[in-house]
C-alpha cells in the first residue's frame, strides 16, 4: 500500500468515471467521500436518481465487488445511498461534491 490516500481516492474517483455512464444513465450520480491506504476502507456515495432507487442496492454490490477486485488496497467497500429521490443543491451534484441526506431506513447493502 503504497499510495496515500489523495492518490488512492483519486484513482477511485478516475475507476467512478468509467463507470459513470452506467450510475448517470439511471440519472444518479456519485462521489468518493474516502479512500484509506492505510486500512483499505473506502466509502463511496451515490445521489441524483439513486436515491430510493430499486436497483441502487445491485448497483452497491456491484460497486463494492469491483473496488475490491480491481484494487489490491482495497478491503473494505461502504457504498451509501441516500432514502429520498431529492435532486439539486442536496445531492452529489455532477458526481463531485455535494452534501446528501439519509433516511432512516436501511437499505440492505451498507
Amino acid at each position: 500500500m503504497s499510495d496515500d490516500g489523495d492518490s488512492l481516492k483519486r484513482r477511485i474517483e478516475d475507476w467512478m468515471v468509467g463507470q459513470m455512464p452506467i450510475i448517470q444513465m439511471h440519472g444518479g450520480d456519485s462521489v468518493v467521500r474516502k479512500a484509506d491506504p492505510e486500512t483499505g476502507e473506502v466509502v463511496v456515495e451515490l445521489g441524483g436518481a439513486c436515491a430510493g432507487c430499486g436497483i441502487s442496492n445491485i448497483t452497491a454490490n456491484n460497486i463494492k465487488a469491483d473496488l475490491i477486485m480491481d484494487f489490491d488496497d482495497v478491503t473494505d467497500v461502504q457504498v451509501k445511498v441516500p432514502s429520498s429521490g431529492d435532486h439539486g443543491a442536496s445531492t452529489v451534484e455532477g458526481g463531485r461534491g455535494g452534501e446528501l441526506q439519509y433516511g432512516d431506513e436501511d437499505p440492505g447493502h451498507f
